[in-house]
């Protein structure tokens, strides 16, 4: 079903054509005839479904033309605050309606200014939208709709008495939009409190990787990790690349030796300031940066269509964390390559993330590199502690090993040379 047949108004659809859908996504064709119909909604959907536009279409569709405050949608962190914001003002882009994005970490000047001029849609994170409430410079008299993003996050990030006091503080007559990845006691009773015989939608919520990825593990000395990394980006073709990192210092030192070999690189991370952040972002989004090194929490809200390739340089702590670090990849309908950076350390990490996603993730070897033998990260001076290597503090390793000493789910193995099916050619340094 083309978007067309969906009821959207005639100023969104120019929106949609402009941004370059084709056709919904199954969380879209679900969505949006029941926001549309004023019904609320409780939906759960993976990362890459296509999720924002599901719930901002529709509203777009039903806000009209300019008027007062009359939507407000809250994210958990500043980076969804502003890319989902951006979301509702690039599909808005041929009506007459305003947005804004709240949130912490920047000025209030900019903020104010757009607030004082009259906006319709208010995308914000709790904490600063109840500064702006005590203040009196945002009055919730009027809204609408309510969306409740990422609530699981909320929960985990201690939001939900600010949430539910924020909820308290919206009409009793108004549309809620509910969003969660998981719904524990916790977040059912917000629920509870929050919607009226709401529709329930879950799409792709699985622990399966994205079958438009291809993935792969890559055994290397812990010692030879940037020197492998330097010569897969040298080898594949690659149109943006997400590289992670466990931490913020490992982030920051991986960005500056490929900065030092002419890389156009950006780095998000906590110790990153909010306006360091907006920037790095755009810059990604746009291009200007092809190569962006990030920390888990950082990339949570990392929302940018055309990445071509995602590395571990550090495995995941936790299986979920692959999932969401893939899911950056082989986004609609597109075909994307996750390559892991493997040491003998983390022989247990690999094991539980095989075990979760329930497939065995082929290991390649880079054509053309000299391997050192497989060595793990030196043992952490008394006192200095190590953060992060579960893996080389555990016994076992299941019984199935291959070639490097990395353990499958269910036995056996297989260590293959060369690309694989991920995309390498000529190769090429960034611009």
């Amino acid at each position: 079903m083309p978007f067309k047949a969906l009821n959207l108004s005639a100023p969104v659809m120019r929106g949609v054509q402009a941004a370059g859908y084709v056709d919904p996504t199954p969380i879209q064709l679900r969505a949006i005839p029941v926001v549309l119909s004023g019904r609320d909604l409780i939906g759960s959907a993976q990362t890459g479904t296509g999720k924002t536009a599901a719930f901002a279409l529709p509203i777009l569709s039903k806000l009209g033309v300019h008027g007062k405050v009359r939507v407000l949608v809250l994210e958990p962190t500043r980076e969804l605050a502003a890319q989902v914001e951006t979301a509702f003002r690039d599909f808005a882009r041929f009506s007459d309606l305003r947005t804004v994005a709240v949130f912490g970490g920047v000025g209030y000047g900019h903020q104010r200014t757009e607030l004082k001029r009259g906006v319709d849609i208010i995308v914000a994170t709790p904490g600063r939208l109840m500064d702006y409430l005590k203040d009196g410079a945002i009055n919730l008299r009027d809204i609408q709709i309510l969306v409740l993003d990422e609530v699981d996050r909320m929960l985990d990030m201690g939001f939900l008495p600010v949430v539910k006091d924020i909820i308290g503080r919206c009409p009793r007559e108004r549309q809620t939009l509910f969003f969660s990845a998981t719904v524990p006691p916790e977040i059912q009773a917000v629920a509870s409190f929050a919607l009226k015989n709401p529709e329930r939608i879950e799409v792709g919520v699985n622990r399966s990787v994205n079958t438009s990825v291809n993935h792969a593990l890559y055994p290397v000395a812990w010692s030879q990790k940037f020197e492998l990394l330097s010569a897969l980006l040298a080898k594949i073709n690659y149109d943006s690349v997400l590289v992670f990192s466990r931490t913020k210092h490992g982030a920051d030192k991986i960005a500056r030796r490929l900065k030092a070999e002419n890389h156009s690189v950006a780095v998000l991370h906590a110790n990153r300031s909010q306006n360091q952040r907006i920037e790095a972002l755009a810059g990604f989004k746009s291009g200007k940066y092809e190569i962006m090194v990030a920390t888990d929490i950082a990339a949570r809200g990392i929302d940018v269509a055309g990445i071509s390739h995602v590395i571990n340089y550090d495995v995941p702590e936790n299986p979920e964390d692959y999932v969401h670090r893939i899911g950056r990849t082989g986004r609609a309908q597109a075909v994307g390559d996750a390559f892991t950076l493997v040491s003998p350390e983390n022989r247990n990490d690999i094991r539980d993330i095989q075990r979760f996603i329930g497939q065995t993730i082929p290991e390649l070897k880079l054509e053309g590199f000299d391997y050192a033998p497989l060595t793990a990260r030196p043992e952490p001076a008394p006192g200095q502690g190590q953060r992060g290597q579960r893996g080389g503090q555990r016994q076992g390793g299941g019984t199935g090993r291959t070639q490097g000493g990395y353990p499958h789910p269910q036995g056996g193995g297989q260590s293959r040379q060369g690309g694989g099916r991920g995309r390498f050619g000529e190769g090429r340094r960034p611009r």
